[in-house]
């Protein structure tokens, strides 16, 4: 059985108000534990030039640096050198899990906050946009983010405008100042708690567009937020529904030969290790479960 290759270092945690860097050592953990990942350390680079060019310098230095004044913790936490020092290390993370996606087909970086931060920014508990980033770094390759979090890929979209590489699908309850665009599909969704059928609906739109676009890249987002428990949350997935997404959304892609690297993305359940890792371990099971499969659908529509 092939385990998912899976980008992690100790580096990655910080203390943070939400859930959102606290409960990555622990989802690390389990998956390893369970024998679903390997995990490997980030490959070292100049991560802050890179995300000078990908960003405004002005932010950028401000972040790197604790400048007093909004910029520095306009992703809506305090600053902290903890938190920056977590952050640098999970964009690092991320070029490396892209870099063995295009080599193994599938990876993992348990990181979160990307896909809310815009040019010249921070928001929405998301302080660079890893997934643009890279867009960035490949600039050969095309690159489609599905967005599967609780809330919309303002961020991302913005960078559609700016990376002529990068389009997105976002399926959200809540539209986070989405407005669409023909490199940026937005599905907004009430709740399917009583009725799947409109989220498979959706993923069946989302796999047409990737048949569309044949992109050479998709990044994943598979948010926790969409739970019906999350205090964030609005869809109403259930926790055999999360799965079920994940299920539609790994077999398809792998179907289709599609190299996929996928992120944790919004969860703020607490306690983490009671009612929040479970949720992203199931992923990492599903995840797994498609790359060790021997037959595959070729779409979920």
């Amino acid at each position: 059985m092939t385990k998912i290759k899976t980008v992690f270092s100790e580096k990655y945690a910080a203390e943070t108000p939400t859930t959102s860097m606290r409960k990555l050592g622990p989802v690390a953990a389990e998956a390893e534990r369970r024998g679903l990942a390997e995990l490997v350390e980030p490959r070292d680079c100049d991560i802050v030039a890179r995300l000078r060019r990908l960003h405004s310098p002005d932010y950028v230095d401000a972040f790197v640096g604790g400048e007093a004044g909004w910029l520095a913790s306009s992703q809506g936490w305090p600053w902290t050198p903890e938190i920056r020092d977590g952050v640098l290390e999970i964009n690092k993370g991320q070029l490396t899990a892209a870099e063995l996606a295009l080599e193994e087909g599938l990876a993992a970086n348990v990181a979160q906050g990307f896909h809310h931060a815009p040019y010249g920014s921070g928001m929405g508990f998301c302080t660079f946009n890893g997934l643009a980033l890279v867009a960035q770094e490949h600039p050969g390759k095309e690159v489609v983010v599905l967005d599967c979090d609780e809330h919309g890929g303002n961020g991302t979209e913005d960078f559609t405008e700016r990376l002529s590489n990068l389009r997105q699908i976002t399926i959200h309850g809540q539209s986070f100042g989405c407005r669409g665009s023909e490199r940026s599909v937005c599905v907004n969704l009430d709740s399917v708690t009583e009725d799947f059928s409109p989220y498979r609906d959706a993923l069946g739109l989302a796999f047409d567009k990737l048949d569309e676009w044949s992109p050479d890249l998709v990044i994943y987002q598979a948010g926790a937020d969409p739970h019906v428990d999350d205090p964030l949350g609005t869809v109403g997935l259930t926790t055999e529904q999360l799965r079920e997404r994940d299920r539609l959304v790994f077999d398809g892609l792998l179907a289709r030969n599609v190299p996929v690297l996928f992120v944790l993305a919004g969860g703020y359940q607490e306690p983490i290790e009671d009612k929040l890792m479970p949720l992203h371990v199931n992923t990492f099971e599903e995840a797994f479960r498609s790359l060790n499969s021997d037959s595959r659908p070729a779409s979920v529509a």
